[in-house]
């Protein structure tokens, strides 16, 4: 049976006229000029001049198909199936994959893993095309914003785009959790924002009770470091989710109202969700509160760890080689109360940003992820003589992860069209 979703499909909210279709259809057309491929290449072969490898391509019929399918699709819920095709780049191809993400380098012996694409149920999701991409983010800006799986999506864009441009680093901050890149030809920006609680945070011991840090977080005070970075963007992506698990001490008004594990005595210990609900209401309304940002808020949902035979601590590993199917896994405990409380308050926000001229739309990568256990680096993210735990959060790059730039790239499109609606309007 599938994943027990249904209550939070993403449709879209109605159905142009046929004639508006194909009006759109044209339009929607500038934004892709012809003369882009879509490029079914293996990742070792650099693009360098993009006409010589030019198949025959007719993106008027795709979009035609896109537009249509997009108001009845959730291309969020799927299965995975078999791509030969891929993968699109590899570790040598592409230099911005960090050493814990470098599955290739650290020897893992499979590659079945890189050979799969994410079908929805009902439509067809397409393979990300990096030209057609760079052409709708053009004189744009997106900005990732929250934890280390947000970076690892970051790098997985970078790679992709790889075959057409490599970013120049403008970063204004020398912390390597603040990036700033610019792709020069294309006049597009991408950064990443470092904050893996989303609201103001303070580390008070670096070991703590759990050997992972104590932390204070503020749940009513969204974190200044994006708060007062983003209004300029047209994409925010916020994500947040495993560092939640770790020690932490509550404060609401300045005033201590819980914690987890923290050790401390006459300290009420709360659940890690109660954390989590408060930090996402908060971050939400900070956005629908910031009056100069325009922008798309995009919040993308979490993606569950798979630890089996322990926590990551007590020698946990994720040593499958095959995705799940549909049916032989399903969104339990703290990982659906997680997406439930995401996309609770994301619905809160989405309609009260309605009334402020705010847009929020959700990436549910949660559906498609939790059936890739056979995606995460594992021991292959370090060398086999070095104390490391297993990782069982992150994604090997190229890999899994890669898809959410078939997410984004689907999603971007239709914000174009979205565009073009209410200009026809």
């Amino acid at each position: 049976m599938e994943p027990p979703f249904g209550k939070y499909s993403t449709s879209a909210q109605r159905t142009p006229s046929i004639f508006i279709l194909l009006i759109l259809a044209v339009v929607v057309l500038g934004l892709i000029p012809l003369y882009h491929p879509f490029n079914w290449y293996s990742g070792g072969l650099i693009i360098r001049n993009p006409s010589e490898i030019s198949p025959t391509y007719f993106p008027f019929e795709e979009q035609k198909i896109e537009i249509k399918e997009a108001e009845k699709c959730d291309v969020f819920c799927g299965k995975w199936i078999l791509n030969p095709d891929a993968p699109y780049y590899t570790n040598v191809t592409c230099t911005e994959i960090h050493d814990h993400q470098n599955c290739m380098k650290h020897g893992r012996p499979d590659s079945d893993y890189l050979k799969w694409r994410w079908r929805p149920n009902g439509c067809e999701l397409p393979i990300f095309n990096p030209f057609q991409f760079l052409d709708l983010v053009r004189n744009k800006s997106v900005a990732i914003v929250g934890d280390s799986v947000g970076r690892n999506q970051m790098q997985s864009l970078i790679c992709l785009l790889s075959r057409v441009e490599y970013p120049v680093d403008i970063s204004d901050n020398p912390d390597q959790s603040f990036k700033k890149y610019k792709y020069t030809t294309y006049n597009f920006t991408l950064a990443i924002y470092w904050s893996p609680f989303l609201v103001s945070t303070k580390e008070v011991d670096a070991d703590g009770p759990c050997h992972t840090g104590l932390y204070n977080l503020y749940l009513d005070e969204a974190d200044e470091k994006w708060t007062t970075k983003i209004e300029g963007y047209d994409y925010i992506i916020l994500n947040a989710g495993h560092w939640f698990a770790r020690c932490s001490v509550y404060y609401v008004n300045n005033q201590r109202v819980g914690c987890r594990y923290c050790g401390l005595p006459n300290v009420t210990e709360l659940p890690s969700t109660y954390a989590y609900q408060r930090a996402f209401k908060t971050t939400l309304k900070a956005i629908n509160n910031l009056e100069n940002f325009k922008g798309v808020a995009i919040l993308r949902t979490f993606a569950p760890s798979h630890y089996e035979g322990g926590n990551w601590n007590e020698g946990g590993d994720c040593a499958r080689t095959r995705p799940y199917g549909s049916n032989e896994t399903a969104l339990e405990d703290q990982s659906m109360e997680q997406y439930r409380i995401q996309v609770e308050e994301f619905e809160v926000a989405e309609k009260e940003g309605k009334m402020k001229g705010k847009r929020f739309r959700l990436m549910d990568t949660t559906r498609a992820m939790l059936l890739r256990p056979d995606g995460h680096p594992s021991k292959y993210g370090h060398w086999p003589n070095e104390n490391v735990a297993n990782d069982c959060v992150h994604w090997c790059l190229p890999g899994p992860i890669d898809s959410w730039s078939d997410f984004l790239f689907h999603m971007f499109k239709i914000e174009a069209i979205r565009s073009l609606e209410e200009n026809l309007q």
